[in-house]
């Protein structure tokens, strides 16, 4: 298992589109154990594949408080969308950034396991609003792109002096008062 880098908004391999898995191997499971460590590590609870520039639909999450529920989706599909509800979300590719985003406020959604079993679950919530998040991201989509073209643009400019002011002074650490997608 290896910590990977995690790509930040506005890098373009964020717009990529994931390609469906078709092998069940040893190289997907490596690549789901990186996804996990990687997600607690930054401290997250959900990381797509696309945000490691991996461009393979395989996605983790863990909304547990004691980060020991992992949940590892090969190919997920949203089969069906229920209702609306609007929560603040964030997000490991644009750290700092917490803004309101609609969602579904129930999926249901069919996916594949690590070793090619497919199940198909009913879900709500955060788990829903988190499973929604991180499609987005198999699909070349960011949670900013729920946001006017002015607050993104801003944001854009915000984390790219950041960025700026990080390589500028290394040895500054940023933390995250909450955990993001």
């Amino acid at each position: 298992m290896a910590v990977r880098t995690i790509l930040e908004f506005p890098d373009l391999r964020l717009r990529i589109r994931a390609q469906p898995v078709t092998r069940f191997d040893a190289a997907l499971a490596a690549l789901i154990d990186d996804l996990l460590e990687t997600m607690y590590a930054a401290p997250g609870i959900g990381l797509a594949a696309t945000q490691i520039d991996v461009h393979r639909r395989v996605l983790v999450i863990d909304i547990s408080e004691e980060r020991n529920q992992p949940l590892a989706l090969v190919n997920p599909e949203i089969l069906a969308r229920e209702g609306e509800a609007s929560s603040e979300e964030g997000c490991l590719s644009v750290p700092g950034i917490f803004d309101e985003v609609k969602r579904a406020e129930k999926i249901r959604v069919r996916w594949q396991s690590r070793t090619g079993e497919v199940s198909e679950r009913d879900y709500d919530g955060t788990l829903a609003v988190c499973i929604q998040h991180e499609m987005d991201h198999l699909d070349g989509k960011l949670f900013v792109d729920y946001l006017s073209d002015l607050k993104r643009e801003r944001i854009r400019k915000k984390l790219v002096k950041e960025r700026r002011e990080r390589a500028s002074r290394p040895s500054a650490a940023a933390g995250q008062a909450r955990r993001a997608y």
